[in-house]
Order: structure tokens, then C-alpha cells, then sequence
């Protein structure tokens, strides 16, 4: 096998699956699934309600785990579905799931802008921007793959 890979994309690949773990000790702290926690986080960051494509297509998790997860949370009245236009469906907190959202997801979110609130403008700049670039740089190399 002749695959060289730099310090630095080791260095990269490292740091995604600390980033990975922690967001995992979260969700087991918590006492939730990652992608339980991953989708009441999607559905906070839009606003309590999303389309379910959507959440497939903002999560990059399977369309099997998410249905998994779903009915999971429907069950225990975390989450509802309802029609959207045609055959899409919103999927919607209920209150139950607010609370729950509120006590799990919020906690997380709080974390986060903590965290980013304590970086200068610059750092935050800087960050931000080597992820747009590596972003933008790697759908350009994939035109190409």
C-alpha cells in the first residue's frame, strides 16, 4: 500500500475525531445517542422544526439511522411528523421535547458560545475562514476526482 499522508492531514484527522469523541462524551453524559443528541440539535438550531430531508441532508447521517432515531424519539413524544408540502415531512418538538432540548441541547450550545465568546475576533476570523477555505478547496479537487 503506497498512501502517503502528511503530518498534516494526520494532524487534521486527529483533532475530527477528538472533536468527534467529546460531542460523544456529551451525549453519553446527557444520557442520549449521538444521533438522538444530533437531531434535537438540528431541530434547536432551526428553530424546533425541520424538514426531514433537511435533517438528513445537515446531519450527513444515514437516512436508516435517522428514521431509527426518529421513530425512537417519537415514541417516547420527543418529536412528532407532520405533512410538509407533497410527501416531505416537518419534523417538530413537542413540549416534552423542548424540555428535554432545554436540559440536553442547550447545555451543549451554551458550551460552544462560551467557548467561542472567550476567542478574539481575529481567532474566530481566522478559524472560520480556514474552514471555508479547506471546504471550498476540497469541492474544487472533487470536480476532479
Amino acid at each position: 500500500m503506497n498512501i502517503k499522508i502528511s503530518e498534516s492531514l494526520k494532524h487534521f484527522n486527529y483533532l475530527q475525531s477528538e472533536l468527534d469523541a467529546v460531542y460523544h462524551e456529551a451525549s453519553l453524559k446527557l444520557g442520549m445517542s449521538d444521533s438522538s443528541m444530533i437531531i434535537l440539535y438540528t431541530l434547536c438550531n432551526e428553530g424546533g422544526s425541520c424538514l426531514l430531508n433537511d435533517i438528513c441532508i445537515l446531519t450527513c447521517l444515514s437516512k436508516q439511522t435517522i428514521n431509527s432515531a426518529i421513530r425512537k424519539l417519537e415514541a417516547e413524544d420527543i418529536l412528532y411528523l407532520k405533512a410538509s408540502d407533497g410527501k416531505r415531512k416537518l419534523v417538530c418538538l413537542t413540549e416534552k421535547g423542548k424540555q428535554l432540548s432545554e436540559k440536553t441541547v442547550a447545555k451543549i450550545i451554551d458550551i460552544e458560545n462560551r467557548i467561542f465568546d472567550s476567542w478574539s475576533s481575529e481567532a474566530k476570523q481566522q478559524y472560520f475562514g480556514a474552514i471555508q477555505n479547506y471546504v471550498a478547496a476540497f469541492k474544487e479537487e472533487l470536480k476532479n476526482l
